[in-house]
């Protein structure tokens, strides 16, 4: 089937004007105006005229597999389901396991990740969790990236944290060094996704991983950046030199330590960061736990998928910031960061992942892969047992 969308305000996420939209095979073939649908072959034609196209969102960090257990056993979070990303605009997640390298494994993760694109989604993985030596599938994270097409970084790796493994310079530089040449052996990103904990002067170990060997930023990709004011204030450093993420689920439940994370984007930007070295991801479906001083758990939550919209959304209603801008952070940031080419854009060639929202910004429907999975606001696709 050949689908054509007509009368798009289109973001590329660029303002692009008023655009028809060709899909075919699960890629974008044609972007103009006035497309006059192909003859002899069947087309469905639908009149978008009102809506605004824009990229699907990518979600860098997810723990689609589950997490958490920080409280015990009863407190592992759940799998993540289809519908969770359809409902939040996300046609791409890339997967971590977090805390728990010791019960949970690298093959779920993986298994996941052939679970969603089965279902039609665009899915990869990190290899490892916060540990340092990090779990593999076969022995050392640059076999992984070079192997294993769905593997395209490392991480979440742990640092400034109580529950890091407390890594040496000397074993953080190997760690980044297997994924680099992993990344180049397996044409993947070969990023180091990284955990920013609550101590003190937590950019400290990047720092000193830069200036004594040849790696660079570029292989680095801090995340939590937002987890409470000094950390931020170092962030606004580090982020001239470097990409730093944005964690969008964590606020609604600690608003008074943690950065609101559209607040943070203008906060960033005001700060002289560039706009391409800013992220956000929901690290949904992971615990999100609060500690006292001496490292008691005193309350739990878990991080949602939806906060990604949502916090995009706020990055133009609350802090008049342009749709554009807003839609890099988690479009065209992510897939340069993450090197997915045919991810993050409006483009003839690039994948046909796609959102229609209202002049509200309220999501109408969804596009994964060329396929519907939301329509006109009616859920189409859903996990195979929801």
């Amino acid at each position: 089937m050949i689908t054509l969308l007509k009368n798009c305000r289109v973001f590329g996420p660029e303002e692009m004007g008023l655009n028809d939209l060709l899909i075919g095979g699960g890629r974008i073939i044609g972007l103009a105006p006035d497309i006059v649908p192909p003859q002899g072959i069947e087309v469905e034609v639908v009149d978008c005229g009102g809506l605004m196209l824009i990229p699907g969102l990518i979600d860098a960090h997810v723990h689609i597999a589950g997490a958490g257990g920080e409280g015990g056993p009863a407190t592992r979070t759940p799998e993540m389901q289809l519908s969770h990303m359809i409902e939040a605009g996300v046609t791409t997640v890339v997967g971590c396991l977090g805390t728990d390298g010791f019960t949970r494994s690298f093959e779920s993760v993986l298994m996941k990740v052939k679970s969603l694109r089965a279902q039609g989604v665009s899915a990869w993985m990190y290899a490892g969790a916060y540990q340092v030596p990090t779990p593999t599938l076969t022995g050392d994270v640059g076999r992984d990236l070079s192997l294993i097409d769905e593997v395209i970084g490392v991480g979440e790796i742990a640092l400034s944290d109580h529950r890091s493994s407390h890594p040496g310079t000397d074993e953080l530089k190997r760690l980044v060094a297997h994924a680099r040449v992993g990344g180049m052996l397996g044409g993947k990103a070969g990023i180091v996704n990284i955990h920013m904990g609550d101590a003190k002067n937590p950019f400290a170990p990047l720092y000193s991983l830069v200036e004594s060997s040849e790696l660079s930023f570029r292989q680095l990709f801090p995340t939590h950046i937002n987890r409470n004011h000094y950390i931020f204030e170092d962030a606004k450093s580090y982020g001239k030199l470097g990409v730093v993420d944005i964690t969008t689920s964590s606020y609604p439940y600690f608003p008074d330590e943690e950065i609101k994370p559209s607040e943070a984007v203008r906060l960033l930007l005001e700060a002289g960061v560039p706009e391409a070295h800013i992220t956000m991801t929901s690290d949904a479906f992971g615990s999100l736990p609060l500690f006292d001083a001496e490292g008691n758990l005193l309350r739990l939550e878990m991080g949602l998928l939806s906060s990604l919209y949502n916090e995009m959304c706020d990055i133009v209603r609350h802090e008049k910031l342009s749709l554009t801008t807003a839609l890099r952070t988690v479009t065209s940031n992510p897939a340069r960061v993450l090197k997915l080419g045919s991810k993050g854009r409006i483009a003839v060639g690039a994948d046909a992942d796609i959102c229609l929202i209202d002049s509200q910004l309220n999501l109408r429907s969804v596009i994964a892969m060329g396929q519907w999975m939301m329509r006109d606001g009616k859920m189409l696709r859903k996990g195979t047992y929801q």
